[in-house]
């Protein structure tokens, strides 16, 4: 929706993203000319932050979704005391370097193809695919919502391109048979040799069935958080981090069951079990699932998943606006 302006507004005007060259802009809306590498700095940034803070319970979640007999935890307090009695603590940090090598260049690209797409797809539907136009949107219209999500999809789509082999790398690290490996190179290089290179791919299609719905909630749901806390668009840490928090806690819990799945493909190499190894599609997958815990199954990791997600996705959108408001200024 399109709002109009007149000289002599009788009602509050609507916040506003301006579109075209002579709009002035604030930090929030990056224009066409804003620096590439200002935006892969900023999300490259946000990316290593999201995932190395919040690694621990990441590696909890996962233990927690392995298809395993001889790993059955309660709850997550029972997960984190039961591995770090038999393994040590710090073994819920083993892998986390494969996530920080991947999550810079990972959410470089996602961040960037997220603001460009964002941009083309409101110039699509005012129907001026050369951004020449002065037209304004009302950040809290349809229009864009669903801008916001579909960037979000294109976002994610190229991010998990080069995200998924270190993602396979890092869960092989966190399941106990991650002991087995002197590094994350060791175990991409052990990956490779046993099940050849579609084992870092295998995933990839149940990761973008997961990821895309999950960005679309992440962003879609962060943007509109923070137009209700934060409508002036001005830099504000505290509405960053409530909105980003609400945001991710709601996408997690709502694809939680895809992210078992996607576990169950990415461990499968490691298991005793040769019905799990024989798992090579996402229906496989779901069937193991069912057949193993019933429904209950795609509950795996819930828990764990949902806090992990609230502080990480809230420390990423806060790094990411933190980043873009001292690269812009």
């Amino acid at each position: 929706m399109v709002a109009q302006i007149s000289s002599t507004p009788t009602t509050p005007i609507p916040e506003i993203i301006p579109v075209g060259p002579d709009a002035e802009y604030d930090y929030e809306a990056l224009p066409g000319n804003y620096s590439l590498a200002a935006n892969l700095t900023a999300g490259a940034f946000a990316g290593i932050m999201e995932h190395s803070v919040m690694y621990p319970l990441d590696a909890v979640k996962t233990r927690m979704q392995v298809l395993s007999k001889a790993e059955i935890y309660s709850g997550m307090t029972n997960a984190v005391s039961r591995i770090s009695a038999a393994e040590g603590a710090r073994v819920l940090w083993r892998g986390v370097s494969s996530v920080v090598i991947g999550s810079g260049p990972a959410h470089a690209l996602y961040f960037t193809v997220y603001e460009h797409a964002k941009d083309a797809f409101l110039k699509l539907a005012r129907g001026d695919d050369r951004g020449t136009g002065s037209g304004t949107y009302e950040t809290n219209s349809s229009t864009f919502m669903l801008a916001t999500a579909a960037a979000g999809s294109c976002a994610t789509i190229a991010c998990d391109a080069i995200m998924n082999p270190f993602d396979v790398v890092k869960q092989r690290m966190q399941v106990s048979a991650g002991a087995n490996y002197s590094s994350i190179f060791s175990c991409a290089a052990d990956v490779y040799r046993r099940e050849g290179l579609s084992a870092f791919y295998i995933s990839y299609p149940t990761t973008l069935t997961m990821s895309i719905p999950f960005q679309a909630i992440n962003f879609s749901s962060y943007e509109a958080l923070s137009n209700i806390l934060n409508p002036s668009k001005h830099y504000d840490p505290l509405s960053h981090c409530i909105a980003g928090g609400v945001a991710g806690a709601t996408a997690a819990a709502l694809t939680n069951p895809v992210d078992v799945i996607k576990t169950v493909l990415q461990t499968k190499g490691v298991s005793s079990d040769a019905s799990i190894r024989e798992a090579k599609s996402f229906m496989d997958a779901a069937r193991l699932i069912y057949l193993h815990d019933g429904a209950s199954g795609f509950l795996r990791g819930l828990r764990p998943r949902i806090v992990a997600n609230v502080p990480s996705t809230a420390i990423c959108w806060s790094a990411y606006e933190l980043a873009k408001f001292y690269l812009k200024t």
